[in-house]
């Protein structure tokens, strides 16, 4: 075992592992926002074909 200052090889391992945990994480959270946001996007309102539906009567 060899240390780097007060830091041993499994301290430089482990500290290496929780990194890569950690951006893995980071990305999986992201993924997840981005998902959330593109539902919550309303999808566009159909438009009506032609003018049906346009005319209203003013007749009582």
């Amino acid at each position: 075992m060899t240390s780097v200052g007060n830091v041993t090889d499994n301290a430089i391992l482990h500290m290496t592992k929780m990194a890569e945990l950690t951006k893995n994480q980071q990305q999986a959270e992201g993924e997840i926002a981005l998902e959330l946001i593109q539902a919550s996007t309303p999808a566009p309102a159909a438009q009506p074909i032609g003018n049906l539906g346009q005319n209203i009567n003013t007749t009582a």
